[in-house]
């Protein structure tokens, strides 16, 4: 088998038993990157020769002897709104344009430390700030299954570049669905964790309360073999939960989910779901019922108020959080300035896209006199009603499931032409990071055109592991997430 299609897991495994080398590994990722990625547009930047001194390392402490991870060697995409020391990180905008942080996110040195080596920062939505990858400042991600196709989104080119055989596995952050749903587009795995199982330090903020880092993977076991290294406490995160139980996240996989109960959501299966969705979930559920699980219907009312919910909450953040980039202290500075004022005016209208100048504007409103109470103060109250219906929920249930997206992935362009159409494509996903949760994606189906569809489990805060097994569970018994584009295993 080639370096390429394995998994992370398969490939660790070669590489502890010197079958493989980690320069070998990453060189095999960047052989890839080079064949496609000018049609696919997966990454922002590649930086070969720094990754290859990385990669050195990382193989002398395995010569060593060293006790590292299951994937020490194994090379990884990151997202380009995690920091990276003295790599590009640009969050994908104008704005940051040539910025080298100083120091690299905490999820990174779990990473470093673990053995793993870092592989190119991947493509994005400028900020994270949509649903389809299309506002890059470097141009779209494309869907390798369709090119024509977008691969969803903020984390489109971490999916697509794990479903084009460009990574090996990736990191990714998810606000409102940002690594589930184009895991779903793109027929990967990707798990959103609980909020707070994962540290945030060094995580370029959208929205504070929302963001969370996680994997995005071939398979289930390499999503959790990877939240076995980048889960625990941060002292650097004020909002990082204390540590677990310990377990290992791997060794949680057992598959074994018999006398679990699976809540199906009646909100979920009804119109404005596509048929090829609604039949490929459903046929999901079946599967995992055949393993002993038993499905349930339950109601999730409050999902029609999810994402205006999201919208304002995200926005209002975002509106915080981007203020600080000012083209005074770091990153891209207009050269039309007459003023202090007129700089920061002209850095910020020139540096942002059109996507992120209005959520900024959007979020600065629903936080001014006089509208505060009328639209942040009621988000506030509705995410709280949100949190309460789910806790209802996991009283009849151990995981939810539904479909990630109402639909497979649309042409370029039409959600650009159509912003609700965006916003309403992320229905079933921004629910769970407004209350917390764990949310998985898995392949599950494919529609009438040949189209990736995803399946989503949730789960109740802190039974990430639960959620993560109920995927391996279906996996065990199906092979969709084994499909490629191109009929590539």
């Amino acid at each position: 088998m080639e370096i390429k299609n394995m998994t992370a897991i398969e490939l660790g495994k070669k590489i502890k038993a010197k079958e493989i080398s980690a320069v070998e590994a990453l060189e095999a990722v960047y052989a890839g990157y080079s064949s496609s990625d000018k049609e696919v547009n997966a990454y922002t930047s590649f930086d070969l020769d720094l990754s290859r001194k990385s990669a050195e390392e990382i193989q002398k402490r395995i010569d060593a002897g060293e006790e590292l991870s299951v994937l020490a060697g194994v090379p990884i995409g990151i997202k380009d709104n995690i920091c990276t020391k003295d790599e590009l990180s640009t969050c994908a905008s104008k704005i940051l344009e040539g910025f080298k942080p100083p120091f690299d996110a905490t999820v990174i040195e779990k990473i470093r430390k673990a053995g793993m080596t870092v592989a190119g920062k991947l493509n994005m939505d400028e900020f994270a700030m949509g649903s389809t990858s299309e506002t890059s400042c470097y141009g779209p991600v494309r869907n390798p299954w369709d090119l024509n196709k977008v691969p969803g989104g903020s984390s489109g080119g971490a999916a697509a570049s794990v479903a084009a055989l460009e990574a090996i596995c990736a990191l990714g952050s998810d606000t409102g669905g940002s690594i589930r749903q184009p895991a779903s587009y793109c027929g990967v795995s990707g798990f959103k964790p609980t909020y707070g199982a994962v540290s945030r330090y060094g995580l370029i903020a959208y929205a504070s309360s929302l963001d969370q880092i996680g994997p995005i993977a071939k398979d289930v076991l390499d999503c959790a073999a990877i939240m076995d290294i980048i889960a625990g406490y941060d002292k650097m995160d004020s909002t990082s939960l204390p540590a677990g139980s310990g377990v290992s996240y791997l060794d949680s996989m057992t598959g074994d989910i018999s006398r679990k109960v699976i809540g199906i959501p009646e909100e979920c299966f009804g119109d404005g779901v596509d048929e090829d969705v609604k039949a490929a979930v459903e046929n999901a559920i079946k599967e995992l019922e055949k393993k002993g699980a038993k499905a349930k219907t339950i109601s999730l009312p409050f999902i029609k108020y999810a994402v205006p919910t999201y919208y304002i909450i995200a926005t209002a953040e975002a509106s915080s959080n981007l203020s600080r980039f000012d083209g005074v202290k770091y990153g891209f500075r207009s050269e039309n300035s007459s003023s202090i004022d007129n700089l920061i005016i002209n850095s910020r209208s020139e540096g942002f896209g059109a996507e992120v100048r209005k959520r900024i504007l959007l979020g600065t409103f629903v936080l001014s006199s006089g509208y505060y109470d009328a639209y942040y103060n009621k988000a506030l109250k509705m995410k709280q009603m949100i949190v309460d219906g789910f806790d209802t929920a996991f009283n009849e249930c151990d995981a939810i499931c539904c479909p990630t997206a109402p639909m497979t992935a649309p042409e370029i362009g039409s959600s650009l032409s159509d912003s609700m159409k965006m916003y309403l494509s992320d229905i079933f996903t921004v629910s769970v990071n407004l209350a917390g949760l764990p949310g998985l994606s898995v392949p599950c189906g494919f529609d009438k055109s040949g189209m990736p569809i995803g399946a989503q489990f949730i789960g109740a805060i802190g039974n990430d592991r639960t959620i993560l097994n109920f995927g391996h569970a279906f996996q065990m018994v199906t092979d969709y997430h084994t499909k490629r584009p191109g009929g590539a295993k």
